[in-house]
């Protein structure tokens, strides 16, 4: 690489960059507005949430939710094979109990193992829905994700502009440095993915739909045979006419991810139905997010060993300095306040190329308890 393509690397970089966070901006600007809901309407969401033990921050991030919702409806979905999380769920209802508050309604379900070949997610999701009211908003919310009452807020007036409102995730400060990287992955890159494009599917940690509207497309049955939930739900909204509105209010989510294998296979995991995802889109769609998703790692590659092959350490700064500022610019505007360590950060941005590959060839994937074989969005079995 010769000085001329270093520096038209760094100029591409930084006018992607740059062309990305403008167009974030003015699509947040646009966004359902983040005001928390009044009684009358919080009163008729329920909170639906598949739960499993394993994480040491799961009773927090429920109680916080409880505390964060009042007044909704809450809906637990464990596993009768989990008594972790019969233990932790049991603890919280007494506590609640305790507390004397009459708004907050807890119901407790214990689920049986879902099929071979079964999203165990949609399955545990669809008696919840049964047993759910026409005029209730059906809200599915990660048992690791805090919903601030604002974003619930901007959920419903999603609802108002389309059939389905889903969330913005970010991640809270992580204890180790491979939660720190995918604290980065997420922090750095959800804003500029989600708000820079029309829907082509929803962040399945924070989404809602209205119940009749739900039942209208079959409910979960219709795609329970699908392995990622979001992009089911996604497809299935979109393929009979319905509209998804993308928020730009946050959603905190904590995860431990406390070893390096542990970080590969959650972002093996995601690359993989990144994967999926495109191969369900038409052409015009996979080029789109091919140059905005995918070309910006690269760039940064071609600078920083062009930079350092040429002793070019001023255009490095340039480019680095003007990353900081950018990520910093949209962080403060979306999340109200700036989630970017700058280290850690620029390693998260440069081995999402291998993420990518190793998802692209490697079908076979580690989800909480279980491990899959994965040919397909609809054609996966379980590995014993």
């Amino acid at each position: 690489m010769n000085r001329r393509a270093t520096t038209a690397a760094a100029v591409g970089y930084l006018g992607l960059q740059a062309a990305k966070a403008a167009i974030t901006l003015r699509t947040a600007s646009r966004a359902p507005a983040a005001v928390e809901p009044g009684p009358a309407e919080i009163g008729k969401v329920v909170v639906v949430q598949p739960i499993l033990s394993g994480d040491p921050g799961l009773e927090d991030a429920l109680r916080d939710n409880l505390l964060s919702l009042d007044g909704a409806r809450f809906c637990w979905l464990v596993d009768e094979d989990d008594p972790e999380a019969q233990r932790i769920v049991g603890r919280l209802r007494d506590q609640l109990a305790r507390s004397g508050a009459t708004g907050t309604r807890l119901d407790i379900r214990i689920c049986p193992p879902a099929p071979d070949g079964t999203n165990p997610k949609l399955a545990k999701l669809q008696p919840a829905l049964d047993e759910a009211a026409d005029d209730e908003v059906f809200l599915v919310l990660d048992d690791d994700t805090r919903l601030p009452r604002a974003s619930l807020g901007a959920l419903l007036g999603g609802l108002e502009r389309a059939t389905l409102a889903t969330g913005l995730p970010a991640y809270l400060p992580g204890g180790t440095p491979w939660a720190q990287l995918v604290e980065q992955f997420v922090d750095n890159n959800a804003a500029m993915t989600y708000l820079t494009l029309d829907p082509v599917t929803i962040n399945g940690m924070t989404w809602a739909m209205r119940v009749r509207d739900l039942r209208a497309l079959g409910g979960f049955t219709p795609i329970l045979r699908n392995l990622t939930d979001d992009l089911a739900v996604a497809g299935a909204v979109q393929r009979t006419g319905g509209t998804i509105c993308q928020t730009a209010s946050p959603q905190w989510i904590t995860t431990t991810v406390d070893s390096p294998g542990a970080y590969v296979r959650l972002l093996h995991r995601w690359m993989l139905f990144a994967n999926l995802l495109l191969r369900r889109q038409p052409l015009r769609t996979v080029a789109a997010i091919s140059v905005l998703h995918g070309t910006h790692p690269n760039l940064l590659w071609a600078v920083l060993l062009g930079t350092v092959r040429e002793r070019r350490p001023a255009l490095l700064a340039t480019v680095l300095g003007g990353r900081f500022l950018l990520l910093r610019l949209v962080q403060r505007r979306i999340y109200g306040r700036p989630l970017h360590r700058p280290g850690i950060s620029l390693v998260s941005e440069l081995v999402q190329p291998l993420h990518l590959g190793h998802g692209a060839v490697q079908r076979t994937i580690r989800w909480r308890t279980h491990t899959y074989r994965v040919v397909a969005d609809d054609d996966f079995r379980e590995v014993r």
